[in-house]
């Protein structure tokens, strides 16, 4: 890949990255795939919106989805370039440093774990990461360590 290649494919990197929603997105998947309508719910956005995000995320080579019936999941795709993993690594560590984005995992969580949910997420399968930590089978605490093993 020639040198003006690399330069797009960073600068397509760092505007998928300039955005506040889409990076509030990322932070919702840092351990898990998630539901489309669990994003809407947890951060109070409009599923379309999220949609038109997540397709920057996925043109970026950030995310993937997957289609299970008719639920969309979305997850972070690791970056085979050690440049763009590093970069993505560092976003996600320092995104858990946010009150904010620990507030939107929260209220994620609590979606998640609500015994009336909302309509729109009542049947939505539910994220892996936080049925175990429901079940006492996983830490509730973000760990670098671990951020950084998946990452790599």
């Amino acid at each position: 890949m020639n040198g003006e290649d690399r330069l797009s494919e960073m600068a397509e990197l760092f505007a998928a990255l300039a955005d506040r929603t889409r990076l509030r997105v990322l932070n919702l998947m840092r351990e898990d795939e998630i539901c489309v309508c669990f994003f809407s719910e947890a951060l109070e956005e409009s599923q379309p919106k999220i949609s038109r995000h997540l397709a920057v995320l996925r043109k970026a080579g950030l995310v993937e989805a997957r289609r299970d019936g008719k639920w969309m999941h979305y997850s972070i795709a690791v970056p085979e370039d050690e440049e763009k993993a590093a970069v993505l690594r560092r976003t996600l560590e320092w995104l858990w440093s946010e009150e904010e984005m620990r507030a939107d995992y929260a209220r994620l969580e609590d979606a998640c774990c609500a015994v009336n949910p909302p309509v729109t997420i009542a049947r939505a399968p539910k994220p892996e990461a936080i049925v175990e930590r429901e079940m006492g089978t996983v830490e509730p605490e973000y760990e670098a360590e671990e951020m950084e093993t998946y990452l790599l």
